[in-house]
């Protein structure tokens, strides 16, 4: 008979976390995995389980202390009589499923948080599936699968799981956005009588609030990897074969087996040839350190990317200029939703030239000299940093893939089924790299059904509809067939129109300029298409998206009630707007 205690174990970056729940009391007889304590972190509520067997002499917390790791929980008895099971017995295959080599451990850039790396057991690679790539659609995808019982490893480059999106991407830009947000806002509310002084940017300060913000998500991430005993590979994967991978991060080397594997490789920044190698000519990862701010800064590429960070240099101070080589602002968006945002960042950019093309770019020390070709081109002007932002290119060429007998094209991306399948069966792709719309949420969802496809599940890809958002100011987010489109295909559509001049909610928000506007199918009334323009125009369109999948028409929408003063309830209104029963403004009859 002895005596020890069962302590925390790692919770990533997580310290001093909430108990919420004590699970169990003195006498109690526990075995191997019975839970505990109950956490409750930023990210998720967790069960605790013990790493023993034995009878609880005492225990050790309660509940609304904090703990981090090595915190004791319990101190039990351990008997003979009292022992946890032994392992289910699992044959070795002849080759193991990792080969590492001998050498130090990968090191870990300072500051980053590193995933976790699991030494694998021994299993039957056929039961193994592998994950290239811990993005939103490769940690999805991973989670998914070990859900349903599958075997998994994670393959990863980045030193934190979350891929671009959360590390480099979607997330910290989001966190600057914000802070552009409150900057305008401070700075409208002198007309409504609220007056602040000029802000001071501590750059510093707000870089590290951005990767705090990263870092509470990445660690999570981490943690929910460790729940799911999701073994953690390090590193950038190449395929060797069709079953196997090699997995290289700096000298080391480490060989990966599986029976099925899911690309979720994602994409990298466009690089225009041509342009001198200097570091004031940026893309959006470097963008986002916010290191010495410049006076004038040229964002190449009027796309989405381009403009949300215009949006947070021009908050902070930067005099912006934007070049766009189509005739019009993010291309693929219907023009009138672009119009409110192009109406006022015309007012606060320096320049915005459409229609133009960047020809030349001289690296002087006084700045970077650029030459513009096109109807509204400019005489040549020199910036103190460029920001190229004209797209992403799918990463299927960097893996050899040809290795393992996939087909990729030769812009990099890889056909695949409606389950994700690639033309190997047992190779499935997802993501960017898949193309389609290069978003989180696409990708996210299409790890779903790779994971569910692989676990045997009759499931397959079927969304009507991906929705896209640009996190402007003011937002534009829109869901479905566009109007551009309609017209195009000569689709006989109706349209219900809601201007957020009328809407009391948009008006308390000191904000009039944006409208939601609905496209529905003349014949059967469906709704087929939606677009927003306004504060949060990103968060209301999953209403659109939703109606969308649901087969719904313009009455199911206009007769659900929405709560009232808010900017949900102008979906419904532009929904009243098409049926003709609108009393919010008096539209003549048709």
């Amino acid at each position: 008979m002895s005596e020890r205690e069962v302590v925390v174990p790692d919770l990533g970056d997580f310290k001093d976390v909430a108990v919420v729940d004590v699970l169990v009391a003195p006498g109690a007889v526990i075995e191997r995995e019975t839970a505990l304590i109950t956490l409750e972190t930023e990210k998720a509520t967790l069960d605790v389980p013990s790493d023993a067997a034995g009878k609880v002499a005492a225990v050790l917390v309660r509940k609304g202390d904090r703990v981090s790791k090595g915190t004791p929980i319990v101190r039990i008895t351990t008997t003979d009589e009292v022992r946890s099971p032994p392992p289910a017995a699992v044959s070795a295959p002849s080759v193991p499923a990792f080969a590492p080599p001998s050498g130090a451990a990968p090191k870990v850039p300072p500051g980053a948080a590193p995933a976790p790396v699991r030494k694998p057991s021994p299993a039957d690679t056929s039961k193994r599936l592998v994950v290239i790539g811990a993005g939103p659609a490769g940690y999805t995808a991973a989670f998914r699968a070990a859900d349903l019982g599958l075997r998994v490893t994670l393959v990863e480059r980045w030193p934190a799981l979350g891929g671009v999106c959360l590390n480099v991407g979607c997330i910290p830009s989001k966190a600057l956005l914000h802070a552009a947000r409150v900057i305008e806002e401070a700075e409208s509310m002198a007309n409504c009588g609220v007056l602040f002084g000029k802000p001071r940017i501590d750059t510093e300060r707000l870089r590290l609030w951005k990767n705090r913000v990263v870092g509470k998500l990445t660690g999570g991430l981490t943690l929910l990897a460790k729940q799911r005993k999701i073994e953690v590979v390090r590193g950038s994967a190449r395929f060797l074969d069709a079953s196997s991978l090699e997995v290289r991060d700096g000298d080391r080397r480490t060989v990966v087996r599986f029976g099925q594997a899911i690309i979720a490789v994602g994409s990298e920044p466009v690089r225009l040839p041509g342009f001198p190698d200097d570091p004031r000519i940026m893309d959006s990862t470097a963008a986002l350190e916010l290191e010495n701010l410049p006076k004038r800064l040229l964002v190449i590429g009027g796309g989405i990317i381009g403009l949300e960070m215009a949006c947070v240099y021009d908050a902070l101070g930067v005099e912006v200029s934007v070049v766009e080589l189509t005739p019009g602002l993010i291309p693929g968006c219907d023009r009138d939703l672009v119009r409110p945002l192009e109406r006022r960042i015309t007012k606060r950019y320096r320049q915005i030239l459409l229609g133009t093309r960047v020809t030349r770019v001289e690296a002087r020390k006084q700045g970077l000299r650029v030459s513009f070709e096109g109807p509204a081109a400019i005489e040549p002007e020199t910036y103190d940093k460029l920001l190229v932002a004209v797209g992403r290119v799918p990463n299927g060429r960097n893996i050899g893939a040809d290795a393992a007998g996939v087909a990729v094209d030769e812009r990099g991306f890889i056909k695949v089924d409606r389950q994700q399948r690639s033309n190997v069966a047992h190779i499935f792709a997802i993501g960017d790299v898949v193309g389609g719309p290069m978003l989180a949420h696409k990708g996210a969802h299409e790890g779903k059904v790779a994971a569910e496809a692989a676990a045997g599940h009759k499931r397959a890809f079927d969304a009507r509809v991906i929705p896209s958002v640009a996190y402007t100011d003011p937002e534009i987010a829109w869901a479905g067939t566009t109007e551009t489109e309609a017209q195009a295909q000569g689709i006989d559509y109706g349209k219900g129109v809601y201007p957020w001049v009328a809407s009391a909610r948009s008006l308390t928000l000191n904000r009039d300029d944006g409208f939601t506007k609905l496209l529905f199918d003349k014949g059967s009334r469906r709704l087929i298409g939606g677009g927003i323009v306004g504060p949060n125009a990103g968060d209301l369109i999953a209403e659109v998206a939703h109606a969308i999948e649901m087969g719904s028409d313009a009455a199911d929408i206009g007769l659900t009630i929405h709560p009232h003063p808010t900017l949900s309830e102008t979906v419904g209104m532009a929904a009243e707007a098409f049926e003709g029963t609108l009393t919010d403004l008096y539209l003549p009859k048709r």
